[in-house]
């Protein structure tokens, strides 16, 4: 072979070779930031999501959002608000989800399932049963339904249009509806509780929230005596998010009157290394309560004393039932 020719062969040779190094290295390169990207979108499927109207709301078009919030206990706070400048707001819901597999969480409403898949960007709603997707029309007007897929935005949804509804729930329990509701005016909350099926009266009563959010509610009959009971659970503001309880309970299917709920700053027993971050459920009969225990020089990241769990019993009072400290576990 003539030597130039071997020559001019070579640096092809190597020049291909450099080229394919080149772009194995893109590729790697791109592969990682393709990792890096999604790992970032699992890690930060918290924000605001929002339909296809959205974009067009400055000529008047109606539009859907879904904010996604991360609670204590590693499940998510799920609402949907629409747009409520101009009409009745579309649709409004509320929930707690939690974690199903990598992208994907769940919410029961009446023991059906409600989805909630994260992909890269996007948010879709659904039920796990195509026979229950009317379930999704519930929390809607007009024909609508949450159900659908939600792009994610930066930054906040338009305060001019949205509904400042920051809480709703319906709970049914025994033939009794509650309608809970929080609405958000100037930096406070008010908190809105009726009735539906009492046979006397129903109960129509607000509460203003001083600097504490409604996270969620459960309705269960804690005293089996045939009538239910409603929990309302609040949060604080604030970097500490201390707990509380609203709590009512149902006087023989007629009427409804509020439970005492004792503070925790009053109770010694249950207050000791106490700086907030509840959790609250109903466990079969009783109330349960959890926080982390923090020991002194604690940062409020991390508490390094356990966990308190306390169990309250709903007992009737002189004047009107009361939630008190049953049972209390550390571990």
């Amino acid at each position: 072979m003539n030597k130039s020719v071997f020559i001019v062969l070579l640096s092809f040779t190597i020049v291909a070779c450099e080229q394919n190094t080149k772009n194995a290295k893109e590729n790697q390169i791109r592969n990682n930031n393709t990792e890096e990207q999604t790992a970032e979108m699992i890690s930060t499927i918290y924000g605001n999501y929002v339909d296809d109207s959205y974009n067009k709301r400055g000529e008047g078009f109606d539009w859907v959002a879904v904010s996604v919030k991360q609670n204590g206990d590693k499940s998510i706070s799920v609402s949907v608000r629409s747009r409520a400048d101009k009409k009745r707001p579309t649709c409004t819901f509320d929930t707690k989800a939690f974690k199903k597999d990598k992208n994907s969480y769940v919410a029961l409403y009446e023991g059906k399932k409600i989805i909630f898949d994260f992909s890269e960007y996007n948010l879709t709603i659904s039920t796990e049963n195509q026979e229950d997707s009317s379930l999704l029309n519930f929390y809607c007007n007009g024909g609508a339904t949450i159900a659908g897929t939600y792009k994610k935005i930066k930054g906040n949804l338009d305060a001019k249009q949205i509904d400042l509804t920051s809480y709703f729930k319906v709970l049914n329990l025994q033939g009794i509806g509650f309608n809970i509701s929080s609405i958000e005016n100037k930096g406070q909350n008010k908190l809105t509780i009726f009735t539906f099926g009492l046979s006397e009266q129903d109960y129509l009563e607000s509460f203003d929230l001083e600097g504490e959010q409604v996270i969620n509610a459960e309705v269960e009959d804690l005293n089996s005596d045939g009538s239910p009971e409603l929990f309302v659970y609040t949060q604080s503001n604030g970097s500490e998010s201390y707990g509380n309880v609203y709590a009512f309970s149902v006087n023989n299917k007629k009427s409804m009157s509020q439970v005492y709920f004792q503070p925790i700053a009053e109770n010694d027993k249950i207050n000791r290394g106490y700086r907030g971050h509840d959790e609250f459920s109903v466990v079969e009969n009783t109330l349960a309560r959890r926080f982390p225990i923090y020991k002194e020089g604690d940062s409020n990241a991390t508490p390094t004393g356990g966990i308190r769990q306390i169990s309250y019993k709903l007992i009737d009072g002189e004047a009107a039932r009361k939630l008190v400290v049953d049972k209390i576990y550390k571990y």
